[in-house]
């Protein structure tokens, strides 16, 4: 989990080819996978769009149920190509809130997993309890993941 502050958003994606560069030095593949949009382009295709858009209320908690379904499998299908030496980059994982919970998707696919998952994670991480907060928004999850602080890891 690469944890920095949600108004660093752009300087991280903007810090991604550096990333990429450092990664293939080291002998590792690189994989993006970005999600950021995804939710509109899932629900822009969906037959009942006009309909949202004139009333949000009715995108059920069921409607939102099939979206989460198609970015997992969307995910396990771009880890499956990824080599067991690559890592993988999913950028974009802000954007699915208030809509989703990124721990729930994180955990979908984490037995997806053959090589290195890199999740940019704007918000916060409390060491004590290890746990994650997507935006500062609602209470943290807990991962097993090392966490790479830009603040004191990134020189």
């Amino acid at each position: 989990m690469l944890v920095y502050p949600p108004d660093l958003e752009r300087a991280m994606r903007a810090a991604l080819p550096r990333l990429e560069l450092a990664t293939g030095e080291a002998g590792h593949g690189w994989r993006t996978v970005d999600i950021t949009d995804d939710f509109g382009t899932w629900l822009a295709d969906h037959r009942y769009a006009e309909a949202f858009f004139d009333d949000p209320s009715d995108l059920t908690p069921s409607i939102i149920d099939h979206f989460e379904a198609d970015l997992i499998a969307e995910i396990r299908q771009q880890l499956a190509a990824a080599g067991d030496d690559d890592v993988v980059t999913l950028i974009g994982i802000g954007s699915i809130f208030p809509f989703l919970r990124a721990s729930s998707v994180i955990k979908a696919i984490d037995d997806d997993v053959n090589g290195r998952l890199l999740v940019l994670f704007p918000g916060l991480h409390d060491p004590d309890t290890h746990s994650f907060r997507l935006l500062d928004a609602r209470d943290g999850f807990n991962y097993r993941a090392r966490v790479i602080d830009p603040q004191k890891d990134i020189a």
